[in-house]
């Protein structure tokens, strides 16, 4: 008897923006810069700001339940939990493991995928291989990002990009026909140092030098990266589309990373797409590097954008000149995610702390005086994160 031919569904679908908005005009006040520079240049008007205490395990953990919970299932019918992240909130554990102790899931095997603004791909690409090969039944696939903490706030051509915020999405075992069809995944490490955070890895760990030089901030080369974005995203979905036997006037939405609205239009002039049928939404939320394409997913769906039997590619580049797409045909009753989303409130979801919290703070006397010098390692005080004080009371 032969076994049955399996296909991975999207059943479930959340996401989760910090309530602190960061706008271009706050930005002005910090740095040499312009709402219209900015606009014009990138097409983002505004960026959320984690609180103080949210970590990327938290709001990964909220926008993670609010997937569980349109797919209307329960936290133990996840049989594996991926996160895609640049900023975990610790090397070691993982934060797909204190995701899952936060979701209440007992049972399910939970790990990171390092692949930068690809990382959600990356993950969604690795659940659609397990639950094909049988190895699972219900996969929560998050990307998650809190990126805003590892910014110098005195360079305008990074600290004006980025923004914190988490998707997922469930993925289900089904034997009918749809789900996710082709999957095309690329790297070219020749650009591995276009993206990059210098500090804090096995090649140069932390250290007071490393603080001093400013190499825990995010790196970007802008025309390098804006050359190989224009041109792997286009070709990454176009691959993908061509592996599950269809064409680009097939597909009815494109969901691209939200890095640049200028990148964007160049991938639309590429496939000879009109706009329309690309989902932007970057001018609210900046980039958010892996959570980017699954933020923009569940918003694109919860604003009826999708409808059942409809054709969604997602798309993403990122650090590590990474490139990733997967196209789907859509099976699940959008107005689930609305009733999602309100079925969990962030306030719910806690992350546990270690008990001796105290015996390992990250910042050491010796080490905070150096950072409260003046100088390249200042941080503006109006943007850490938790400031203002309504930051403090995030809302879904």
């Amino acid at each position: 008897m032969n076994a049955p031919v399996l296909h991975a569904h999207v059943t479930g679908w959340g996401r989760y923006a910090p309530s602190q908005v960061l706008t271009n005009a706050d930005l002005e006040r910090m740095v040499d810069t312009s709402d219209e520079w900015i606009r014009s240049r990138t097409g983002i008007r505004e960026r959320r700001v984690a609180a103080a205490h949210e970590t990327t395990a938290s709001m990964a953990a909220v926008a993670g339940l609010r997937a569980i919970r349109t797919a209307g299932i329960e936290p133990d019918d996840i049989d594996l939990i991926l996160l895609g992240t640049l900023t975990p909130d610790y090397w070691m554990p993982s934060t797909a493991a204190l995701v899952k102790e936060a979701i209440g899931n007992s049972k399910a095997a939970a790990f990171d995928v390092a692949a930068a603004c690809s990382g959600f791909v990356y993950a969604f690409a690795t659940a659609q291989a397990y639950i094909l090969a049988g190895l699972a039944k219900h996969v929560l696939v998050i990307g998650a990002e809190l990126l805003t903490r590892f910014l110098d706030y005195t360079d305008r051509s990074t600290c004006i990009l980025f923004g914190d915020g988490a998707g997922a999405v469930v993925l289900s075992a089904s034997e009918e026909p749809g789900g996710a069809l082709g999957v095309e995944m690329t790297t070219e490490p020749r650009g591995a140092y276009m993206i990059w955070l210098p500090a804090g890895g096995a090649k140069s760990p932390s250290s007071a030098e490393t603080i001093a030089r400013g190499e825990h901030y995010i790196r970007m080369e802008g025309k390098e990266t804006y050359r190989f974005a224009t041109k792997t995203l286009a070709s990454t979905a176009l691959e993908s589309i061509r592996k599950s036997g269809l064409d680009p006037a097939d597909i009815d939405l494109f969901i691209p990373h939200q890095a640049n609205i200028r990148i964007i239009e160049a991938v639309a002039k590429g496939l000879d797409l009109p706009m329309d049928k690309m989902f932007v939404n970057l001018d609210k939320y900046g980039n958010t590097s892996a959570a980017s394409v699954p933020i923009a997913l569940a918003e694109a769906v919860n604003e009826d954008r999708v409808k059942v039997g409809d054709n969604v590619v997602i798309v993403a580049f990122g650090a590590g000149f990474t490139s990733g797409a997967v196209t789907i045909n859509w099976t699940a009753d959008p107005a689930r995610g609305r009733a999602g989303d309100a079925a969990v409130r962030p306030e719910d979801v806690s992350v546990r702390l270690p008990v001796d919290w105290d015996s390992v703070d990250p910042i050491p006397d010796a080490l905070a005086e150096l950072m409260a010098r003046p100088g390249g390692v200042d941080v503006p005080d109006d943007v850490v994160p938790g400031e203002p004080e309504h930051a403090r009371q995030p809302v879904g």
